[in-house]
């Protein structure tokens, strides 16, 4: 087949749903499928094309959910849009987000492919998305019935997306790279200690992050065990960061900052438990997954986001957000019970392995023939909710 994946968001800067095209893109192409990306993103010009990325619109930086999105809002995109559609004669057009940016809205009403939908927000995740929803909703309408078959990425997108547009959503989780993440990834020889170490990766001045209740757990969790460490991965302000360590009385925590995909596994790999703080508006943990791949023990919030990857006791601890205390016993039990720490360390490699990049791959093909394939061969679809 013949396909078009569809981004929303700049490609040139990284993000969740820009990560789940740029990994899905690679695993068809190994299925043997001839795959395109599409993306906002031209920097003045109509269309930049270079040959496998073709960005059409230039993009505008927006607020959205304690970050920056870069879209386009251009509505002077119909004539680049069918020019490319026209030229490449796709058998499958998979947008993302599909009803966000006039990227998208101009490739629905002008496509004559089949039209897949992945919707990664949830209502807890992006509150910009229920004005924009709520507000359009018979504009968007038009454009919603476009799509021949539509993708949720978690339970709680599909509760959020369905609320507005009513219709059919199959999940598919986002995937992992497992042969970047898996067990067999060294530490980083950088971070590597024998003291019981906890990771964070994130944005750490993001307030949705939580990461200022892991500074509060980790005083007590200090007190209790003195050698535990703290490694910080991830970009913010590290002034601010300080301040609220050497108020906090804090020693142990080693900052590394912002570091490439090529590092982050190694860094998983040196900590003993991973812990991911946040206060909501998450509509997957990724994160979450990645340090499950490596086998480590996971203790994240409990919200829905993060529920429909890690399950409480299984693959991890999910405790109450925004409370330090619960979140340092957690800390505390999960390193002091190496036992623990290992069944839950095994679990969560193998929920990981069900949702490498390869399955997942084969999951949307599945959904792409189901749709495709001429009625009198119909039989019961092979993916399952």
């Amino acid at each position: 087949m013949k396909i078009l994946l569809s981004t929303p968001f700049d490609f040139s800067y990284p993000g969740g749903v820009n990560a789940h095209v740029d990994n899905l893109d690679r695993a068809l192409q190994k299925l043997g499928h001839t795959t395109r990306i599409l993306s906002p993103g031209t920097n003045g010009k109509s269309i930049d094309d270079d040959g496998h990325v073709c960005r059409i619109g230039h993009t505008i930086p927006v607020p959205a959910n304690g970050s920056t999105s870069r879209i386009t809002l251009s509505p002077f995109l119909k004539d680049s849009v069918q020019h490319f559609l026209e030229r490449e004669q796709f058998d499958i057009v998979h947008l993302n987000e599909p009803l966000i940016s006039t990227l998208h809205l101009t490739v629905l009403a002008n496509s004559q492919a089949t039209n897949f939908g992945t919707f990664h927000a949830s209502n807890s995740s992006h509150f910009g998305y229920n004005l924009l929803y709520r507000l359009g909703h018979p504009f968007f309408s038009w454009f919603s019935r476009r799509l021949d078959y539509r993708i949720a990425v978690s339970p709680i997108a599909r509760k959020f997306i369905n609320h507005y547009f009513p219709e059919d959503y199959q999940i598919i989780p986002n995937g992992i790279d497992s042969q970047k993440f898996g067990p067999h990834v060294l530490p980083d020889p950088a971070v590597l200690s024998n003291k019981p170490t906890v990771l964070f990766v994130g944005r750490y001045d993001e307030p949705r992050k939580g990461f200022r209740y892991l500074l509060a757990a980790m005083s007590r969790v200090q007190r209790e065990m003195p050698d535990a460490r703290l490694l910080v991965v991830g970009p913010g302000d590290r002034q601010g960061l300080d301040r609220q360590i050497r108020r906090l009385g804090l020693h142990n925590v080693q900052v590394i900052g912002e570091v490439s995909n090529e590092a982050l596994p190694g860094l998983y790999a040196a900590c003993d438990v991973f812990c991911a703080p946040s206060t909501g508006r998450e509509s997957f943990g990724i994160i979450l997954l990645e340090a499950m791949a490596l086998g480590k023990p996971v203790i994240a919030s409990d919200i829905d986001g993060y529920r429909s990857v890690t399950r409480d006791g299984q693959e991890g601890l999910l405790v109450e957000p925004r409370n330090p205390d619960v979140l340092s016993s957690a800390i505390l039990r999960v390193l002091r019970e190496p036992e623990l720490a290992r069944k839950l360390g095994l679990a969560g490699r193998e929920r990981a392995r069900a949702c490498s990049w390869p399955l997942i791959a084969q999951r949307v093909v599945e959904c792409y023939e189901s749709v495709l394939r001429p009625v009198d061969d119909e039989q019961p679809a092979l993916v399952t909710s």
